[in-house]
């Protein structure tokens, strides 16, 4: 094997002009994905410390900003196949960015909005050089590359330009910026969807994506732990420790019902409106995974008798029925989750999320067990209703899934 042979000097290159492209992570995607770790903690935490609607809309705002920085690196490594060290020193420098946005999150109302707006015009431009260094491989001589470094380019001197506008104005010329990153794809006409080549490795973006919901719901049994620990296991009585453990447990069947139903799993086609579909609602079920995990913080804060904390429950509800929803909507649009659709059916997951909804509304005038118990029911069902069914499928001998 020649020099020139060695990952660390070649040069990117489109997937569809290599034999053979592996649609797993590399060890680059892997080491930005951690990151996030720090990035959403510290985003949850942000949620933890303003939970009124005001709180919620700027999370919400965050949240889709981090997503992009993360979803448009995916996109790219889904793309192009890159690993020489240019593309490793990009990268590392895109890690530094996103430590500047995490720490610049708690206080991004105030002094930390220059940094956050800097380091995310920055994580931005480096996007732009990622793909404009690619613009001159491959079949087409890349007007996809060009074009979207020419994009990101744009939307870094935008975000750029927002860290030193007066506020509020700063925050409207940010937003639109975070707009326009998805319009810049979707757009009909003008949008990258249109090129031939702007198809992802389905499996790649698949795989990112599950860790991605990984990554989120550990977040939630670190919050747990961490807001445990600050509180002093040994200052909290049994009920609380039940708690813990119901949390923790409720984490874990998300996780498990997420991999059945939809994680890892390939869009179904490759149809405009499959594409854009899968990726909204993977937008929105990843949202509502932090939501549940910062509001099952809210645990070590209430025993068994006292009602849960109001604005933990209703963040803990919306999320419940947000993710169902959004979930019900992603093993639709996947392939080969046959078994999944026959026994994780609509009613399931309408049942969660009625459930959920109606938790909604009694938390904050019944005690904090019975609302725990019935949230439970929303979610525990999604994983005891289709085993029920299935293992009766079995044992009758007449499951249409045997072979």
């Amino acid at each position: 094997m020649s020099l020139k042979d060695f990952p660390i000097w070649r040069r990117p290159r489109h997937y569809m002009d290599v034999e053979g492209a592996s649609d797993h992570v590399h060890w680059v995607e892997l080491f930005f994905d951690l990151i996030h770790v720090v990035t959403i903690f510290i985003l949850g935490n942000y949620l933890s410390h303003h939970l009124g609607w005001h709180g919620i809309l700027v999370f919400t705002g965050l949240f889709l900003a981090i997503f992009y920085a993360w979803a448009d690196s995916s996109i790219y490594n889904s793309l192009y196949i890159s690993t020489d060290t240019p593309h490793r020193a990009a990268m590392a420098v895109q890690v530094v960015t996103m430590m500047v946005i995490a720490a610049s999150i708690p206080d991004v109302a105030g002094e930390g909005w220059p940094y956050f707006a800097s380091g995310y015009a920055l994580n931005r431009a480096l996007t732009a050089y990622l793909y404009w260094r690619a613009r001159h491989v491959g079949a087409d001589r890349s007007a996809l590359a060009r074009e979207q470094g020419r994009n990101f380019f744009i939307l870094a001197g935008l975000f750029a330009v927002s860290a030193f506008l007066p506020r509020p104005i700063a925050y409207w010329v940010f937003a639109g910026g975070v707009v326009l990153i998805q319009l810049q794809y979707v757009l009909p006409r003008i949008g990258t969807l249109r090129f031939g080549r702007f198809v992802p490795r389905l499996g790649h973006i698949s795989e990112r994506f599950g860790l991605l919901m990984l990554i989120l719901l550990g977040e939630g049994f670190f919050k747990l732990v961490v807001t445990l620990a600050d509180k002093g296991i040994a200052e909290v009585g049994a009920a609380t420790l039940f708690n813990l453990l119901m949390g923790g447990l409720s984490l874990f069947a998300l996780a498990w019902i997420y991999f059945d139903a939809a994680g890892n799993a390939k869009p179904k086609s490759r149809a405009r409106p499959v594409l854009i579909a899968y990726w909204f609602a993977h937008i929105a079920i990843l949202w509502s995974a932090v939501l549940v995990g910062v509001a099952l913080a809210g645990e070590v804060y209430v025993g068994l008798w006292e009602p849960y904390p109001t604005d933990y429950g209703v963040i803990g509800c919306v999320g419940l029925a947000v993710f169902l929803a959004s979930l019900w909507t992603l093993q639709l649009l996947v392939e080969g989750r046959e078994i999944t659709r026959h026994y994780h059916t609509g009613t399931v997951r309408a049942f969660g999320i009625v459930v959920a909804l109606i938790v909604l509304v009694i938390h904050p005038v019944v005690p904090a067990i019975v609302g725990n118990i019935v949230w439970g029911i929303a979610l525990f069902s999604q994983i005891g209703a289709p085993l029920y069914w299935a293992i009766g499928d079995v044992r009758q001998g007449e499951s249409p899934w045997q072979e």
